[in-house]
């Protein structure tokens, strides 16, 4: 059994607590790191369940047989995966061999699907082979690709993982027959599916098979979709994946990259160099800086391979196992700071700047904010957090980045966001505080309305309780992707600092009054007929104005934010909503 201990413990602390637990449980005992095993422990003689076994009377005649150990010892030698050489690489880059990993991730697998993957093709036990080459090159276990069940954190998964000592973790027939029988499980059981990745594609030399036949990898991404938004599909990368490896990740609803390992790219260096001339290496082509700052492809990154597992151990717990589930409530707890203090948090001028963070921490469950995509479209905050324990999806404008104006970037993971929330019954809540989408001749070729159309379809079509909190600005068509009044949210409420417009009174005053203000010679009495407009244009769009034409449900004073949301999730808990039949929108 191996025992993961935190990086600062030494050697003395590891062996003292490998021994306590062998004695404790009668078996052996590995503790380590994540890298490096840094102590063992050995149940002492006549103990534990050693003891019990020897206890134990076994009639002779139906002991362990030649053939039992015979297969024993086969099962070992597929678990030591491909040539040593390549295991002795891991362990230079600082990499677990993938069944650590699994005994790191899981204590190991419930059960494992197809180890036996391509046996007669390699093994020297199998009649027509000969033995491995000099090299070792030909061990093919479990064709390069695990899969099995296993508990996460008391969460039911089924998993996929790539042995990089086989062949770099490539792809062939029977490594692909086991990845799509696992993707069919997963759609009949309804639990979430994870995805370890480390694979160099498929196999080029063995593509006869299995690349373009009805049940080949491309399967794979057929598959994908048709588990997309009915379980959970989670997506770790441990190397660099290429070509269709680099799909699985990108069609996966979450990715964690690892710094220093993981990398996803359509092509290798090599393969871009020849093509294009370009010349260029693995981590500036699609390391991990790449997909969670320009691309958007991955929704975290992490440090290492035990900050992967931490991550997505914290992200199951907002999931539910499928889409006919709600996701799990827990007991609630305080926020982080005190709700009393909201309003001070929020600038008088609307133009100021500040971190929406500051009211998050206001309104949810301290420690409970799991931000996505926070190198990516930076002004809008996607992050589920709990609100009295029950889990739900923030879409923040974030004034602190670029104004919080809306960006093509933002829009697009905005989109995804609330896509995904919805998929599995996660309930929204949309923090307005922007200037509206962004203006001007880069973002159009950029796709500003494209992009922006996503956002605002995806906010239509989402059918979960949704919740629209007026915190400062909601200016132009910012009010409509942040599930405004016509977007049929449970309630629009406003802070007392709240505004709804066309524009902001700067722009209104500039595209209404410019010609007249010029008119007025004197300065100081254009400056103060300027001030005496911006006022009145101000109380036009002030959220009391709104809240007497009804058009927003209420003012809230801001302490009382929090409290508000809670009894509003609460009492909306099993709203239903109906759309127009058909079969699908267009828009995505």
């Amino acid at each position: 059994m191996r025992v993961h201990i935190g990086e600062d413990a030494n050697e003395e602390e590891a062996s003292a607590i490998a021994s306590a637990i062998a004695e404790h449980l009668g078996e052996g005992i590995e503790v380590y790191d994540g890298n490096a095993v840094l102590a063992t422990g050995q149940p002492p003689e006549g103990s534990g369940q050693a003891e019990s076994d020897r206890d134990q009377e076994v009639d002779p005649e139906y002991a362990p047989t030649d053939r039992e150990k015979r297969l024993r010892a086969e099962i070992r030698d597929i678990e030591a995966g491909g040539p040593e050489k390549y295991r002795e690489r891991l362990a230079e880059q600082g990499k677990l061999f993938v069944r650590d990993r699994l005994d790191f991730w899981f204590d190991g697998l419930n059960f494992e699907d197809g180890r036996f993957a391509n046996f007669d093709a390699w093994h020297p036990d199998s009649p027509g082979v000969e033995g491995e080459d000099e090299e070792g090159s030909n061990r093919l276990p479990a064709d390069g690709l695990l899969t099995g069940g296993a508990e996460l954190d008391s969460r039911s998964v089924h998993v996929m993982a790539n042995d990089f000592t086989v062949k770099a973790g490539s792809m062939a027939k029977r490594g692909v027959e086991k990845f799509l029988r696992l993707q069919q499980r997963a759609l009949e059981s309804g639990r979430p599916v994870l995805y370890l990745m480390d694979s160099s594609g498929g196999r080029i030399d063995e593509q006869t098979g299995f690349f373009a036949n009805r049940e080949g990898i491309g399967k794979y991404y057929y598959n994908h979709s048709m588990l997309s938004g009915r379980v959970p599909q989670i997506c770790v990368l441990y190397g660099p994946c290429i070509a269709g490896a680099a799909y699985t990740p990108v069609f996966a609803d979450f990715t964690v990259m690892v710094e220093g390992m993981s990398a996803m790219a359509i092509a290798s260096p090599r393969m871009v160099r020849m093509v294009t001339g370009e010349e260029i290496d693995m981590e500036d082509l699609g390391g991990p800086q790449v997909h969670a700052e320009h691309s958007g492809s991955a929704d975290l990154v992490a440090r290492d391979e035990d900050h992967a597992r931490e991550l997505v151990s914290q992200l199951i717990t907002y999931l539910p196992n499928n889409a006919d589930e709600k996701p799990p409530r827990i007991e609630g707890g305080p926020p982080k700071q005190s709700p009393v203090g909201i309003d001070a948090v929020i600038p008088e001028r609307p133009n100021k700047g500040y971190d929406m963070h500051a009211i998050l921490d206001r309104v949810a469950d301290q420690g409970s904010v799991f931000e996505l995509g926070a190198d990516y479209g930076g002004e809008i905050i996607t992050a589920f957090c709990r609100v009295d324990g029950r889990p739900v999806g923030v879409v923040a404008n974030q004034p602190a980045t670029r104004a919080g104006a809306i960006f093509p970037d933002a829009a697009e993971k905005a989109a995804s966001f609330v896509w995904t929330c919805d998929a599995y019954n996660i309930p929204l809540l949309y923090l307005c505080d922007t200037p509206g989408f962004m203006a001007g001749s880069g973002v159009e070729r950029e796709g500003i309305l494209e992009q922006g159309k996503k956002m605002i379809y995806a906010t239509s079509e989402a059918t979960v309780p949704k919740q629209c909190v007026v915190v400062r600005k909601a200016y132009g068509a910012g009010i409509y992707a942040m599930s405004g009044p016509a977007y049929g949210p449970e309630s629009t409420i406003a802070l007392p600092s709240g505004e709804i417009g066309i524009m902001g009174p700067e722009a209104a005053i500039n595209a209404v009054y410019a010609n007249k203000l010029e008119a007025i010679d004197d300065p100081e009495e254009r400056a103060a007929r300027e001030q005496e407009l911006r006022e009145e244009y101000r109380q036009d769009i002030d959220a009391h104005r709104m809240a007497s034409e009804v058009v927003i449900d209420e003012i809230v004073p801001p302490s009382e934010l929090r409290e508000e949301l809670i009894a509003r999730y609460d009492f909306y808990e099993g709203v239903e909503k109906q759309r127009p039949e058909k079969k699908h929108g267009t828009v995505l």
